[in-house]
Formats: structure tokens, sequence, C-alpha cells
């Protein structure tokens, strides 16, 4: 097993290409960092498709709900999980390149499962949208992502796990 500096707070993403390592901001936004760690924890992130991949801008993933279903992956992002909502933990982190953002629709206390990482810098949403990860390790095979929206061939997370667990 790595060395991770905070296995607890550390997530393991398993893509096509390799494995990507994300560093969760638990004391910037520990409601997200707790429900990204629960749905990691059941298995439901597994197999879960990037349904909206922007080239130079994100990828948005996390559809519990309707991200697995092929044969109905024009659902996909317009579902959470069956746990509540969250509300904005926003915060001066800056919407870097790598950084996890919270998805959600015009209410800032809508988020639930959904993400984002971002392919660059993309500050205009600072503030709008609450930060609560970065990638340390792997970001390129988040920049091999299939584009789309939605991809026609999209990938997907084929695994996600707490590093403590690992």
């Amino acid at each position: 097993m790595a060395d991770y500096k905070d296995p607890e707070n550390t997530i393991l993403m398993e893509l096509k290409d390799g494995t990507v390592v994300i560093e969760l901001l638990h004391d910037i936004a520990p409601k997200h960092c707790e429900r990204m760690k629960e749905l990691a924890r059941s298995g439901q992130y597994d197999g879960v498709v990037f349904h909206r991949v922007i080239d130079g801008f994100m990828a948005q993933t996390g559809d519990v709900q309707h991200g697995k279903d092929a044969a109905n992956l024009r659902m996909a992002g317009t579902g959470g999980s069956d746990l509540p909502n969250l509300p904005a933990e926003f915060s001066g982190i800056p919407h870097d390149r790598g950084t996890l953002g919270a998805a959600r629709s015009q209410n800032p206390d809508s988020a639930n499962s959904q993400f984002f990482i971002n392919f660059s810098d993309n500050h205009f949403l600072n503030r709008q949208y609450t930060v609560y990860g970065r990638v340390t390790s792997g970001m390129e095979h988040v920049d091999a992502i299939t584009r789309g929206e939605p991809p026609a061939s999209p990938d997907l997370m084929i695994s996600v796990k707490v590093a403590a667990d690992a």
C-alpha cells in the first residue's frame, strides 16, 4: 500500500488508464467529503460513467442513480443518491486544475453525489460550487477521459475506494 498523508481522506479512483489519487479537503468541506467516502464505501460509485466531459473545462460523473444504466445513459446527470442533498460549503479554495467540485442544480444546496474534476483553472466557478478535493496523482488519466455531452462511448469509474480501506 502506498504511503498517503491521510488515508482516511484519500480517494483511489480506478480509471481505464490507471489510478487517480484524490486528497479530500475535510477541513474545508466536511459534509461533501463524508458523502464521497460513504458512497465509495458502499460501492455506489463503482461503474458510474463520466456523462459530461468538456475539453478544456471539466469531467463530470457521480450520478449513482442513472450513471450505470447503459440502456438509459441519456438520463445520466439528472440524478443523485438516495441520501439527502448537501448544504453548500463554499470556500476561498479556487477551482484550479485537478480540483474536485460538487455538481449541483441552480439551488446552491442541491449537491448530492455528482462531482466534477477541473481540466484547467476555472476561477469563474469560485465561491459558487463547493471544492472538496484535489487530484494529487494520476491527472494524466483524467485528461484521457473521452469527451462529450454525453460521450458516445463514455468512460467510467471502474472503482472508487477510500485509501484507508484499500
